[in-house]
């Protein structure tokens, strides 16, 4: 972590650590094993073909983030087979921006808070059309 001194106050700066989809699950496991929990995970449409995933950690109030530019067109991988609750965001980005998540534990398929008659991906600026519609 980084300070940074304004007139009236400091900021810290947090670094974002790049990963791949291959090297998730190792950060993944050396965050949770140096102590570190999840605090959740966040979709940004950056364009019509990718997606950031941001997995925010915390441990005794220091944070930690993981970057993830995923296609959209491949599924990203699921770190719910090593961290449990992580199938409730990993299904709410599902619903919402219509990245799909490979090895998901409980997969709710699309449907976890949007009900069937929902044609598209309401957090997608660049409009994805669910697979079932």
């Amino acid at each position: 972590m980084t300070e940074v001194e304004t007139a009236d106050k400091k900021i810290a700066v947090l670094e974002t650590i790049g990963i791949t989809s291959d090297t998730l699950k190792n950060e993944v496991r050396r965050l949770t094993g140096d102590g570190y929990r999840i605090v959740t995970i966040t979709c940004v449409d950056l364009d019509h073909d990718h997606v950031d995933l941001i997995y925010s950690f915390d441990r005794d109030l220091e944070m930690v983030h993981l970057r993830l530019k995923q296609p959209k067109a491949q599924p990203a991988p699921s770190i719910s087979d090593m961290l449990f609750a992580a199938f409730l965001v990993e299904n709410e980005i599902q619903d919402q921006f219509g990245t799909c998540f490979d090895g998901l534990v409980l997969n709710f398929e699309n449907y976890l808070y949007l009900e069937k008659e929902v044609a598209k991906t309401p957090f997608c600026k660049y409009s994805v059309i669910r697979k079932d519609a």
